[in-house]
Order: structure tokens, then C-alpha cells, then sequence
């Protein structure tokens, strides 16, 4: 089984990287990802030989802890965030007043018990997670933080204990310290606020609900409603669970959920979904999906596995993270080496020191490793929000690249319920065809039983009713033989109807024709809309149908799409797609997710349509909820959005290295400024990512 947990204690991204390693080195896990700007592990394991508890033996001796109850973990959060903010304000002042001491001449032993806390006190993480993984044969940013400020405070502790020849640098240490833990406290805020998108969903669901059990009435917690409960909902509240209405009438506002904008009316037989908003009348409903089961809760999962998969291209920031700290200390010890060896004859030990301290500081991967992931769960969470799930990181980074879209006809670009939309012959012709069709449960015998129900036709009685393969059916009807079925000869008139995309069948008996039915499976209303959008972006667009060339051009026409595969079998779309794939597209196949599932497996991208509350597409890297079709080109250009912050990240991250580690090594850069430039990238990079909610959709 897959399932996400969250993680406590993460400091950097080279946290994550070892917390990786732990978790996958544990007897029954097959495999795990750790993000560190989510703080959570997407875990597949097997439960008979592995649980939670023993993975969280696994990482808890490296300082870290795996907590199961999400609650629990929001306060831990909560509480994180509150103590790093009095580390800040207590480190802050020991900073202050040692730097105001150093100027005036401060007793150095005041000093000495002030950085002693700021040291010990203030930065004892530092020490924590470096011991955890000392112990386990890793390092982490805070190994380079704790080597760097405990050099500067030991050498100063040496000056003014031992009276080492030289001038103490308390000011140093303390000072570094108290700026990385400002940058661990706003980062950690601006962290929370990329997840935002998750709690809206997980705040949508109301805690109690107005269960009627043995003909009374009673408010009980959400968790205990059971499958078959009936719920009252009154205007203005929330739906707790999903369920069918059985009385009453009301519009709901599902945007919340489903991203659409417009109030839905609701009456006896349509669904309701957990978390919506009941807004004008009161309604009773059974409930049919509860816990986890309904699509809010599949909602959450999906994001939340989203969230803490990784995108291809962090697989290179993985690679450096898990070597940077190593190499960051080979550099440290060069840099000391170097000053000393080729340095001024006077001083070169000191300013080696200084320079070395500020290369450890500055060389934090923590921009790097918050680069990629940062983006891509505020990308996802706003994608949530317009009723967009994406499955992984994978399919998020691919849509980018999209530049074909397909689009299956029947149930994605049309409704997937035909209607008679031509008579022939009047009601006559429309009674004898219903009746004929009675019990069948083919679409297009649906849609003329429904017609006939409609005009509140009486049905006749059918004798010798036999089925004709691939022709239609016939039987007897007040002692007279009738067929209905294929056209036997295209007249001008059935070739009118088939050139607008009908499916025309044709009721006669043997001597004659009686009557002509015209039946259509009606275009989605957002369908042309989206088709247009696509092309704007400069993105080709084709269909695919089983339907004869003939109705399938006139749907293509309807819509100005240019392209369309006819007369394919659901076995054969896979070929389509493969067929566009080696013209060089890079397609994103969109269909209802059963039918479809081999062309949606085969495509760059596949995009399903959600089916009544069953969201879990396993076919599609990305599923629709709201069912609109304009959510595509949205999805695209979300995508679009998300790498160009991904790509602008990176490189600020790596310029941030590449730039100021060798000005650090070379004396320019002390280890104050380097310090606040640490814990500034890690910020800009987040902060980056946030703007993406900006982004115009």
C-alpha cells in the first residue's frame, strides 16, 4: 500500500535526502519520497511486514519523527513555527548586545556567558541533528552550521579563557546564529502558507451533521455517520457527506470542490457532494460515500500525494543535495589551507577562519532543495481549487510540453446521453419506435423511450420481438410487422441528418417507410469554448470516435477542429495516440477514464473526466472534477506557469552558489553577510513560489 506521512524536525533539504534514504533502507518498504517543502514522506510499503511505528524508529534516530494524526501534526507545526520565533527574539537580543559590547568595550567574560547561550541554548538544534547524523553516517545543513559558529565561538571562548593571541569573535557566532534562525521562522511561515490550498479543503467539511435514525431527529459527529444514514440539510450549511437526495429541492454551490462557479439545482435522485454549500432550500439525502470514501477526502489524497511526489527534474537537486554537504566541507577545510598556506604573513590563520566559517554558512542547499517542490504544491493546491486534480509531479511538469490534445467524443466532448432531436412522422412513428424499444438498455432505445415519455405516449403491445444483429430490432404490433433500425437506402433527407452528426434510424414495415428518428448525442457546453482555447495557445486539436466519418466531420466542423480519427474501436485509440506521437506531438489524450484507459496510459498526459464522485483515475496523470473542458487549456498553462517559476527558482538557486561560495572562500564575503544571505535565498525562493496564486488563469 502507498500512503503519505507527515514529518516533523526537517530543517533543510538535505534533511529530506537522508530522511529518504532511512525510510527506504527499512525491511518491507519498496520505495519513498520525502519532500521537504510539503515536510512529508510518500511511503509505499507492505503493512504485514512493516508499520508505522517502525518507520518512525527508522528516522527517529535521526532527529526526526513520522506522525500519523494530521491535527497533531498542525499543532506540532504550530508550535515549531512559535519556538522559532523565541529562538529568534532571545538570539536577537544576545546579538544586539554583543555587538553593542564589542564597540564598548564589554567585559569579554559577559560576553563569553551570552554566546555561551545563544551557542548551546538558541542553536541546540544545530547540535541535535548533527549528532543524529553523525551517528548515522550522513550529514546536513545543520552539520555545516554547527561546525562553522562553533569554530567562531571556539576560537573567541580560547582568546578570552586561555588568552590566545588574538581578538574574540562572539559578535560572529552569535550574530550568524540569530539570522538562521529569523530565515528558519519566516521560511517555515512562508512554508505553511503553500499548503494553504490543502486546509481550505480540509476545513470544507462541516463536524457535525442532522442524521434522521428510527424517525427522530439528532446532531452527530461527521465520523459517525454511516452509509444509508439520512441527512437533513438546511440553507446555508454544508453537506457533510456524499449521498443521493430523496425529498426537497435546492441549488448548491460546488465550487468549493469542483471549481464551478455556477449554484447547481438539486432534487430528488441527483447527488450531493460532502463539503458543498446548500444555499436556497432544505433537502434530505442517504448518504452513500462516507470517511474516505467521498470525493472531498479522495480530493485531499490526491493533492496530498501530488504534493509529495517528486518532478523529474528534481532528480538533479536530489543528486547534489546528497553530495553538496560533503563537498562543502572538502571546500571549507581547502579554503582554511589556502588563506593559511598563500595568505598575509600576518593574520592568514584568522582570516582563513573567517573565511571558511562564511563558506560553511553560505553554502546552505536549502534554496536548492526548496526550489522545485515549493512550486509544484502551490501549482497543484490552485490547480485543486479549479476543480483540476493532478496525480503526480510528473504529469504536472509534462503538460508544459503539450502540444496536441485529443479529445474522445461520446461523454467527454458530447454528454454521453443522446436525445432525439428529429420526427418524421409524428407521434405515431415516435409511439410504434418506443414501443418496439421497450426494456432495452441501449442509449439510443433510451433516448426515444425517453422522448416517448416526454409527450406521455401510450406504448402499444409488442409480440414476437426479435433482436436483428447490427440492424436493429421488429415484431408484431396489433397484428402488423415493424422494423426499426439502419436506413436501408440513404434518401436526401437521411443524408441531411447523418451530415449533421445524427444517428438516424428508420421505422417500416415490409411495403413501406413510415417514419424517420433523428438522434444526437448533444456537444458539451464548454467544449467549443475550450477548443478555441487550446488553439490560442497554439495547440493542435483533434477527436476520436467510433461513429462513421460522416457524423464524426460534423461534430469536428461544429467544434473548428480540423482533425478527426473515425471509426475506431476503444481498443484502437491507443494506436491513434501512437500514431500522433511518431509525427513528434507530445499528446494529452482526454476521455472518461474506463473506456479510454489504454489510450490515456499511452498518451504524454491523460486527462480524465470524473465519473459521479469516483475520482480516483488511475489511468489519467490529471482528472477533471468539475467536468469542464475549458479546465484544460487552464491546466496547460497552469503547468506552463508552475515550470517557468520551477525553472526561475533553480537558477537563483544555483546563481546563489555559484556566485557567492567562491566570493565567501576569497575573503569577500564575512560570515554575518553570509548568514543573512543564506537565510534570504531560502525566503526569496518561497516567496517566488507564492506569487504563482498570482497568476492569471
Amino acid at each position: 500500500m502507498t500512503k503519505t506521512f507527515p514529518i516533523v524536525g526537517m530543517h533543510c533539504a538535505s534533511c529530506a535526502v537522508n530522511i529518504q534514504r532511512a525510510l527506504r533502507k527499512t525491511p518491507g518498504v519498496a520505495a519513498a519520497t520525502v519532500n521537504y517543502a510539503t515536510e512529508k514522506a510518500n511511503v509505499e510499503y507492505d503493512p504485514e511486514v512493516v508499520n508505522e511505528s517502525k518507520m518512525n524508529e527508522a528516522i527517529k534516530g535521526l532527529g526526526y519523527e513520522l506522525v500519523a494524526d494530521e491535527p497533531q501534526v498542525q499543532d506540532m507545526k504550530n508550535k515549531e513555527i512559535e519556538r522559532w520565533k523565541w529562538k529568534f527574539i532571545v538570539g536577537g537580543v544576545i546579538s544586539a548586545i554583543s555587538i553593542w559590547g564589542s564597540f564598548t568595550g564589554m567585559n569579554w567574560g559577559v560576553l563569553l556567558g551570552l554566546a555561551t547561550i545563544s551557542q548551546f541554548g538558541v542553536g541546540w538544534d544545530f547540535y541535535r541533528t548533527t549528532w543524529a547524523s553523525l551517528k548515522n553516517r550522513s550529514a546536513n545543513m545543520d552539520t555545516l552550521i554547527a561546525i562553522g559558529t562553533s569554530v567562531a565561538y571556539g576560537y573567541s571562548a580560547a582568546v578570552t579563557l586561555l588568552g590566545v593571541k588574538g581578538e574574540p569573535y562572539f559578535d560572529t557566532s552569535v550574530t550568524i546564529i540569530a539570522l538562521i534562525v529569523l530565515g528558519k521562522w519566516l521560511e517555515a511561515r512562508a512554508r505553511g502558507k503553500t499548503s494553504e490550498a490543502i486546509k481550505k479543503l480540509m476545513g470544507l467539511q462541516p463536524k457535525t451533521a442532522r442524521v434522521i435514525r428510527d424517525g427522530k431527529e439528532m446532531e452527530i459527529e461527521i465520523e459517525k455517520i454511516i452509509v444509508g444514514d439520512k441527512i437533513r440539510v438546511r440553507p446555508g450549511e454544508k453537506v457533510p457527506v456524499d449521498g443521493v437526495v430523496e425529498s426537497g429541492e435546492t441549488s448548491i454551490d460546488e465550487s468549493m470542490v469542483t471549481g464551478e462557479s455556477i449554484p447547481l439545482y438539486k432534487h430528488e435522485g441527483d447527488t450531493v457532494i460532502g463539503g458543498t454549500l446548500n444555499t436556497t432550500g432544505t433537502i434530505i439525502f442517504m448518504a452513500k460515500k462516507v470517511g474516505s470514501e467521498t470525493m472531498l477526502a479522495q480530493i485531499i489524497k490526491l493533492v496530498e500525494e501530488a504534493q509529495a511526489s517528486r518532478a523529474p527534474i528534481q532528480k538533479l537537486v536530489d543528486v547534489i543535495s546528497g553530495y553538496f554537504v560533503p563537498a562543502v566541507l572538502m571546500l571549507t577545510v581547502a579554503t582554511f589551507a589556502g588563506w593559511y598556506i598563500f595568505g598575509p604573513s600576518t593574520g592568514s590563520g584568522l582570516a582563513g577562519m573567517l573565511a571558511a566559517i562564511a563558506v560553511l554558512i553560505i553554502a546552505c542547499p536549502c534554496a536548492l532543495g526548496l526550489a522545485t517542490p515549493t512550486a509544484l504544491v502551490v501549482g497543484t493546491g490552485l490547480a485543486a481549487q479549479h476543480g483540476i486534480l493532478v496525480k503526480d509531479a510528473q504529469a504536472l511538469e509534462i503538460a508544459h510540453k503539450i502540444n496536441h490534445v485529443v479529445f474522445d467524443k461520446t461523454g467527454t466532448l458530447t454528454e454521453g446521453k443522446p436525445v432525439v432531436t428529429d420526427i418524421k412522422g409524428g407521434d405515431e412513428v415516435l409511439k410504434l419506435a418506443a414501443s418496439l424499444e421497450a426494456g432495452s438498455e441501449h442509449p439510443l432505445a433510451k433516448a426515444i423511450l425517453e422522448a416517448a415519455e416526454k409527450t406521455a405516449l401510450q406504448l402499444a403491445k409488442v409480440e414476437k420481438f426479435e433482436g436483428l444483429a447490427g440492424e436493429g430490432v421488429k415484431g408484431i404490433i396489433n397484428k402488423k410487422e415493424y422494423r426499426l433500425g439502419k436506413p436501408l437506402d440513404e434518401t436526401d433527407e437521411i443524408k441531411k441528418l447523418e451530415n449533421e452528426g445524427k444517428t438516424v434510424v428508420v421505422l417500416g414495415t415490409k411495403e413501406k417507410t413510415l417514419g424517420i428518428i433523428a438522434i444526437a448525442d448533444t456537444i458539451r457546453e464548454t467544449a467549443k469554448d475550450a477548443v478555441a482555447q487550446l488553439q490560442k495557445q497554439k495547440i493542435d486539436v483533434s477527436l476520436i470516435t467510433g461513429d462513421n466519418p460522416r457524423t464524426a466531420a460534423a461534430i469536428a466542423n461544429q467544434l473548428g477542429v480540423k482533425r478527426y480519427f473515425a471509426q475506431v474501436l476503444p481498443a484502437d485509440k491507443e494506436n491513434a495516440v501512437r500514431q500522433l506521437q511518431s509525427e513528434g506531438k507530445t499528446v494529452a489524450m482526454v476521455g472518461d477514464g474506463v473506456n479510454d484507459a489504454p489510450a490515456l496510459s499511452a498518451a504524454n498526459v491523460g486527462v480524465a473526466m470524473a465519473t459521479g464522485t469516483d475520482v480516483a483515475m488511475e489511468a489519467a496523470g490529471i482528472t477533471l472534477v468539475n467536468k469542464d473542458l475549458r479546465s484544460i487549456p487552464l491546466a496547460l498553462k497552469l503547468s506552463r506557469a508552475t515550470l517557468r517559476t520551477i525553472k526561475t527558482n533553480l537558477f537563483w538557486a544555483f546563481a546563489y552558489n555559484v556566485i557567492l561560495i567562491p566570493a565567501a572562500a576569497l575573503g569577500y564575503l564575512s560570515p554575518i553577510l553570509a548568514s543573512a544571505a543564506m537565510a534570504t535565498s531560502s525566503i526569496s525562493v518561497v516567496t517566488n513560489s507564492l506569487f504563482l496564486k498570482r497568476t492569471r488563469l
